[in-house]
């Protein structure tokens, strides 16, 4: 299943990524970048065309055909400042993929999008509404995965995950296409190895 999918990468670069919590002093953000890198080399194993790299704070940008050589650049191009606006990014994304599916240009496999976060979304209500919607517009759940990683410790972001993971089918989802990992999930795992494994579950 991983070969013949696409990955989407959704990076959180607001303000509070800039905080030094993490092992050995480093930065979310240092870490972040790191795990990125270990992506981008695992996926291009599968996906020699690169991954879609996004970054969003209070705005978004993305990058296309991202390769393992292109991480660096991103991170050196972007800073951890603003707020936490996911709902903007993941509409731009799920656009991007059901465009690409109405073309005939989406991968066999589907597509799994990884968010990186360590902040709740500015608007809850909007992005549940939004994978809700995406449910409903896929015809088998494999098509889209999306997995929502928590950077920190804010428990606010803890039970927003948890709740997404639990509740969405209750609140009208075809299926289940969302999976969460949180801090305390990772214990003794690098952020590199749940990105890595959130890609080969």
């Amino acid at each position: 299943m991983l070969e013949n999918r696409d990955y989407t990468l959704i990076i959180d670069k607001s303000g509070s990524m800039s905080a030094q919590d993490q092992a050995d002093r480093k930065s979310r953000w240092e870490v972040v970048q790191e795990s990125t890198l270990a992506l981008a080399q695992k996926c291009e194993e599968f996906d020699p065309d690169g991954i879609t790299v996004y970054v969003f704070s209070s705005r978004f940008k993305r990058y296309d055909n991202v390769t393992s050589d292109k991480v660096t650049q991103i991170f050196e191009e972007n800073d951890p400042v603003g707020r936490t606006d996911l709902a903007s990014v993941l509409q731009d994304a799920l656009d991007n993929f059901f465009a690409r599916r109405a073309a005939g240009t989406t991968q066999p496999n589907g597509e799994t999008m990884l968010v990186i976060t360590d902040g709740e979304p500015d608007d809850r209500k909007t992005v549940m509404k939004q994978i809700i919607e995406a449910s409903r517009k896929i015809d088998r759940d494999e098509e889209l995965a999306i997995s929502f990683i928590q950077v920190g410790d804010d428990p606010k972001v803890t039970e927003f995950l948890k709740a997404l993971d639990d509740n969405l089918q209750e609140a009208g989802a075809k299926f289940d296409i969302v999976d969460t990992v949180t801090l305390e999930d990772m214990k003794g795992l690098s952020l590199s190895d749940v990105l890595l494994n959130a890609v080969v579950d």
